[in-house]
């Protein structure tokens, strides 16, 4: 159910949005004030280097149910990663802030004096925290506490395989409309049920001694995947005295891509001599990826498997099953770097969850529905992906200010809050804002694909008041530092304003 305060906002705001725009022309006494804001942010983007632009801002005072600035805010906007608030916002409302993944374990075969006489098989359900960034820099140390468990049930060898039963996630593991052109980047990765170090691996590659010596190549976290194919070459390095002709012979060119005969990973061009690069791929089946790891630690952990063919008709019985870190302690490794995987594992995972069915549309249903609950108009909003990637999304900035402004009615709006980046402190707004209010103030969510820019989320005034703002811009010709210079001013002066009487 809405509160008063709620209701308040919701009509209030759309009353604005239908009322005639109005220049304010600020007195001295007003120049921190709501009466000042209008012709400052005007100010800021009726300006000839945004002529192609599209902006939509919307900013308000929920307590008051008071637009305190909207310019297109029921048009629709490409967010980006702000549509990481939404699924955020629509995760904790449905799962809670205490919801964990579950991984179990199977074991198809009876245990004999130490080993399986069968395989293991391990079944997951998108669980994000395997990877190096939430492990403190070892992925493996999930997959090892796996191997541990097993040895305490008396497994010390496997005489069949490791293999995964079948996925709970049923449908492609690609976002919706993503580019083609990005798949082998980081950002891009697919996601699927067992799902490993945020789906990619760095590739270390270095130069030998000499020029001519052979190229040595290895990845990480996992050493034994990808599988690599190394047609690498070592150039003479850059001595001091060297000319530019021989300073350009040893510049590194290295690339790092997928074999076209599906071998592995190729690892091509040249490198200085003493050199070290380190190139990020995408697994190209995250399953594999995540099975590599686990019989990496369990061979670690002393766990021999042999690998051979054993009776896959026999019964499944499950051994044990282990739970990931809480979603509240999740979110932070999702919204400050701008995590575009944990964003589709979210949309999976409220579809597995509410719908029983493990797929993305499923789960866009659910976004949908509440959404709507919380009254965001029916054409305020398109989802395709749970990150942004896709160039399909679609937000109006009233949309987002609904779900800012609901998210705050729910026991675990904290949980949302704290992970958001802050302003000059972390996340991705780190190093912008310095040494202005906003700083260490401002909690918002930042958004990034080409021609699209957005920053919305809470900021505190000068007299403590919490506002509520979304500001999207697409279409524009200039840097994004320049789109960036207009939010962090916007953002700045919401800061220093006092709405109090």
């Amino acid at each position: 159910m809405r509160s008063s305060r709620s209701l308040l906002f919701l009509a209030l705001a759309s009353a604005c949005a239908h009322a005639p725009a109005q220049t304010v022309t600020p007195s001295p006494s007003e120049g921190s004030g709501r009466g000042a804001l209008q012709p400052f942010v005007d100010s800021l983007i009726d300006v000839p280097d945004f002529r192609s632009a599209h902006w939509g801002i919307l900013i308000v005072d929920p307590a008051r149910g008071e637009t305190l600035y909207a310019r297109n805010a029921d048009k629709l906007f490409m967010p980006a990663s702000n549509m990481k608030l939404v699924t955020a916002a629509v995760s904790l409302a449905q799962l809670g802030g205490d919801f964990r993944w579950t991984t179990t374990v199977f074991a198809r075969g009876a245990v004999r004096d130490g080993a399986l006489i069968g395989d293991v098989l391990i079944r997951g359900n998108g669980d994000p925290s395997l990877s190096t960034h939430m492990q403190r820099g070892d992925a493996l140390v999930p997959l090892r506490a796996l191997a541990d468990s097993l040895r305490a049930r008396g497994i010390a060898r496997i005489r069949g395989r490791v293999v995964a039963a079948p996925s709970l996630f049923v449908d492609a593991p690609l976002g919706y409309g993503w580019a083609w052109d990005d798949l082998d980047e980081p950002y891009s990765a697919g996601v699927d049920a067992l799902y490993f170090n945020e789906g990619f691996s760095e590739v270390v590659v270095r130069g030998g001694a000499r020029a001519g010596d052979a190229v040595a190549a290895r990845t990480r976290p996992a050493a034994s995947f990808p599988s690599l194919i190394v047609r690498a070459y070592t150039v003479p390095g850059v001595h001091a005295g060297s000319s530019s002709a021989d300073s350009a012979r040893a510049k590194s060119t290295i690339t790092v891509s997928q074999d076209s005969s599906h071998a592995g990973v190729l690892v091509a061009g040249t490198i200085a001599a003493g050199d070290s690069v380190t190139v990020a791929i995408t697994h190209r089946d995250q399953t594999a990826a995540y099975l590599a790891a686990l019989r990496e630690a369990l061979a670690s952990g002393g766990i021999a498997v042999d690998g051979t063919a054993s009776d896959t008709s026999a019964r499944a019985d499950s051994l044990f099953s282990v739970r990931s870190p809480t979603l509240r302690e999740t979110l932070p490794f999702f919204e400050k770097p701008s995590q575009n995987q944990i964003g589709e594992l979210l949309l999976k995972t409220l579809a597995l969850q509410i719908t029983g069915v493990g797929r993305a549309d499923s789960g866009v249903k659910v976004v949908g529905r509440q959404l709507a609950a919380w009254g965001a108009a029916p054409d305020g909003f398109v989802i395709r992906d749970g990150s942004g990637l896709s160039r399909h999304d679609y937000l109006s900035p009233r949309t987002i200010v609904r779900v800012l402004d609901a998210i705050t009615h729910f026991q675990d709006f904290r949980a949302l809050y704290d992970a958001l980046p802050i302003a000059g402190v972390d996340g991705t707004i780190a190093s912008r804002m310095k040494g202005t209010p906003a700083q260490g103030n401002l909690h918002a969510k930042t958004g990034t694909i080409d021609k699209a820019r957005s920053l919305s989320g809470y900021v505190s005034t000068a007299d403590g008041r919490l506002l509520l703002f979304s500001a999207l811009c697409n279409n524009f010709m200039v840097p994004a530092r320049r789109v960036d210079a207009v939010t962090d001013a916007l953002s700045a002066r919401l800061a220093s304003m006092r709405l109090a009487p």
